[in-house]
């Protein structure tokens, strides 16, 4: 029998019209947004599938993502039922993935993930956050030079750890700026801006750390269908009070992706990706094991086709 790791995107993966193959096809996909609505009070049916300056604010772009997952996973349970060997998710993706395994239920996940957002923008409003995307630069090359740049008292931190020669860089969107020949000098062949009006995964989140607190101890089970693999540590937790710790911790530490990827993949067998392709893209750089998405009802198909032939 096969072992599969179930994945989970996380912000960055939103665009317009995401989901609505799912939405137009099934009558799960249509209740779960509906309940999304309800539950938030934002109108999920225009945020997704109309052209709209809202989906890319943190606040919103989060809820969206793990509802469009969370879509993409129920309506592969539905035909192929099937628990993971364990799952993950990139930064947001980790919350989709707790609320696929059981460890949330959908409504609640969904509110909490709006409230993360709305928790991420206050605490970066007035300081110029932003995030800047490195190509070309190794690990620790990052890490010495936003050190260097720290102890000169720039606010600049390692934030996501997406693969070889992949990393974004988090903090004061000015400190950013400056430091950016600097990587230029050490070999980056790209540093670029993205558009994001919050500094993710670096201590200029820390007001935000004890209200998530607050709702995760709301919202959290302590059942997991699977163990969780956490962004913080790169290694398993199936529990309640080990969530809590990480996730707060998550709003303020990178995410290490790839070294949770290298982690697992000599106990899988593969990975299969819920609502997007993005870490499809990036597992290609990272791992040998072969990783499939869904993201619309032909994608779905394709991984069940599979999975019967198998």
């Amino acid at each position: 029998m096969q072992k599969n790791a179930f994945i989970f995107p996380g912000q960055g993966s939103q665009k317009v019209g995401m989901g609505k193959d799912f939405y137009d096809n099934s009558t799960l996909a249509k209740e779960m947004l509906e309940t999304a609505s309800e539950r938030t009070n934002i109108d999920f049916k225009a945020l997704l599938f109309e052209e709209n300056s809202l989906l890319d604010q943190t606040e919103y772009a989060q809820p969206a993502i793990l509802l469009v997952s969370l879509m993409a996973y129920k309506l592969y349970q539905e035909a192929h039922p099937k628990i993971p060997f364990l799952a993950l998710g990139h930064s947001l993706g980790e919350f989709s993935a707790l609320a696929a395994m059981g460890a949330m239920d959908f409504a609640d996940a969904i509110a909490l993930v709006h409230q993360r957002g709305l928790l991420m923008k206050k605490a970066c409003e007035g300081i110029n956050a932003g995030m800047m995307a490195l190509l070309g630069l190794d690990d620790e090359r990052v890490e010495v030079l936003t050190c260097n740049a720290r102890e000169a008292g720039k606010k600049v931190w390692a934030a996501n750890y997406n693969g070889d020669g992949q990393i974004v860089v988090a903090g004061n969107r000015d400190d950013l700026n400056a430091i950016e020949p600097l990587f230029k000098e050490a070999g980056a062949k790209k540093a670029v801006l993205l558009p994001m009006s919050v500094a993710s995964h670096c201590p200029l989140l820390i007001s935000a750390q004890e209200p998530l607190g607050v709702f995760l101890e709301q919202w959290l089970r302590d059942s997991f269908d699977a163990p969780i693999v956490s962004n913080v540590t790169a290694r398993a937790y199936a529990s309640k009070e080990e969530a809590k710790t990480l996730l707060t911790q998550q709003l303020i530490m990178p995410v290490k992706y790839k070294q949770s990827i290298l982690h697992v993949e000599n106990e899988v067998d593969g990975f299969i990706e819920f609502g997007g392709s993005v870490l499809k893209g990036l597992n290609k750089r990272i791992s040998q094991k072969p990783t499939v998405s869904i993201s619309d009802m032909k994608s779905l198909e394709d991984v069940l086709h599979v999975k019967d032939k198998g």
